[in-house]
């Protein structure tokens, strides 16, 4: 086994500590790579070296700076297949599944860069017959972007068009479940010595690479309490943060709809990528109308979503990311059962190698039970009746987290009162629709700080004004 690296200034280096652990493949459960510890030389190295080639490649041209990431972004496509395979060696997804996130992901990192071919970095106001006011957005130096195990490629990608058009450059740390995808794709950007940096390890680089002096923003992907902390640690440094963390996102089901296609819809949201996604479906409101309907369908949907290595093409649900992982999905099964839950299929840990989990469907729940307030992050759907579309909103809206929500409706004016979710998205009959204008911030125990669009501009520069007015005039005495 090779023991990673991290890429700094431009080159391939070891860590400066000689701790390291090994790289668990969770469909087999064997090790298949060493990944260092991670420490602050490592960090304080690769912040240098990021700070270093910042101001060259903010004095780049913007379509000069769109076009580097353009090119390396060709280059990544060619290579969705050997990432996805990399993806799921170290965290289970499904390669047909991963390649298809990584595919997306180029096509979003290609035009969240091309955005800034029309952002408006500079422009002029005039104030009056002699005075005029420049405003202008600067980028804000050494950035650094820490992600999370789920989607290693994906959400690198989809984070770093904004940041390096505009003209900053970045120190990456990605999840030390899942760092040998990441590291290949940074061989695949080759972008300036130092405009884009990759530390390994876990707490022992993130924390310092979090706290670290010359960062100017935090973008963090990952758990509310680690959330917290670097929240509280970029405002003590009075440094920006974009957060985007936990999910319990609910998904109310109206009377009007098919309940057979909609339970298809649902378990999808709830199973895919083994739900371990932000925003799966983690609690279902449905009618009672059409509720037994609805459950019968999404148990025999369960059913066909089978369960093993992501590398055999008939896999639908690869393991879960790890042991911990499974062990905490299956306390939740447990808990709800104890608390008069009904598992209507799946809830058995399969007696095979590997941390798997069956696609499981809860019915009789309530908000006592940890799978109704508290992230699962598992291939689990559990169901609650309600008596009205109005009920199910109110319900849905009981929560301490805010990322997303979905809704299936046939009704109009049920359509607008999806917005009353207190979420940063809301999707109305098709869950992750949408396209590249949206913005949204999370709301909640979900994060803080708007992305998408222009927003992400916003948010990865500094806004300044210059006043010009004429000149004195000479005096003629």
């Amino acid at each position: 086994m090779r023991t990673l690296q991290n890429l700094i200034g431009g080159g391939w280096r070891d860590s400066a500590s000689p701790e390291a652990f090994d790289l668990v493949n969770p469909a087999t459960e064997e090790a298949i790579a060493r990944v260092p510890g991670g420490s602050p030389e490592d960090v304080d190295r690769a912040v240098e070296a990021a700070h270093r080639a910042q101001s060259a490649w903010a004095e780049l041209p913007v379509a000069e700076r769109v076009a580097w990431i353009r090119a390396r972004a060709d280059v990544i496509a060619e290579h969705a297949e050997e990432l996805a395979e990399l993806e799921c060696r170290e965290m289970g997804k499904p390669v047909a599944l991963g390649r298809s996130f990584v595919e997306g992901a180029v096509d979003t990192l290609k035009n969240s860069a091309t955005e800034a071919l029309s952002y408006e970095f500079e422009r002029t106001v005039v104030v009056s017959d002699d005075s005029r006011v420049r405003v202008l957005r600067h980028p804000l130096g050494a950035a650094a972007v820490i992600t999370p195990w789920n989607f290693p490629v994906a959400m690198v990608l989809g984070i770093l068009g904004p940041l390096l058009a505009a003209g900053n450059t970045v120190v990456v740390k990605p999840s030390e479940r899942s760092p040998m995808a990441v590291a290949r794709l940074f061989e695949l950007l080759d972008l300036p010595a130092g405009v884009v940096n990759l530390v390994l390890g876990d707490v022992r680089a993130g924390q310092p690479l979090a706290e670290h002096e010359r960062i100017q923003l935090v973008h963090f992907t990952g758990s509310v309490g680690a959330g917290r902390r670097v929240g509280a640690g970029a405002g003590e440094r009075l440094h920006r943060s974009v957060l985007e963390l936990g999910g319990k996102d609910p998904v109310v089901v109206d009377a009007g709809v098919d309940p057979v296609a909609t339970a298809s819809a649902v378990a999808f949201g709830a199973f895919v990528n083994t739900g371990q996604i932000c925003t799966s479906m983690e609690r279902v409101y449905v009618h009672r109308a059409i509720a037994a309907e609805f459950v019968e369908a999404l148990v025999e949907v369960a059913g066909t979503y089978a369960f093993g290595d992501g590398r055999a093409p008939d896999t639908v649900l690869g393991p879960l990311v790890s042991e911990g992982q499974r062990d905490l999905v299956r306390h939740h099964v447990d808990d709800a059962v104890q608390r008069g839950a009904t598992v209507r299929t799946g809830g058995v840990v399969p007696e095979r190698r590997g941390f798997f989990y069956p696609a499981t469907v809860l019915t009789d729940v309530d908000e006592s039970m940890l799978v109704m307030t508290e992230e699962t992050f598992g291939p689990l759907a559990p169901v609650v009746v309600v008596d009205s579309f109005e009920e199910g909103i109110e319900r849905a809206s009981r929560s301490r987290f805010g990322l997303a929500a979905t809704v299936y409706t046939d009704d109009p004016e049920h359509m607008a009162a999806a917005e009353r979710i207190p979420a940063g998205v809301t999707w109305v009959n098709q869950w992750q629709g949408g396209g590249p204008e949206m913005v949204y911030e999370p709301a909640g125990d979900s994060g803080m700080g708007a992305t998408g669009a222009r927003a992400s501009y916003d948010a990865a520069t500094r806004s300044a004004s210059v006043h010009i007015a004429a000149a004195p005039a000479r005096s003629t005495a």
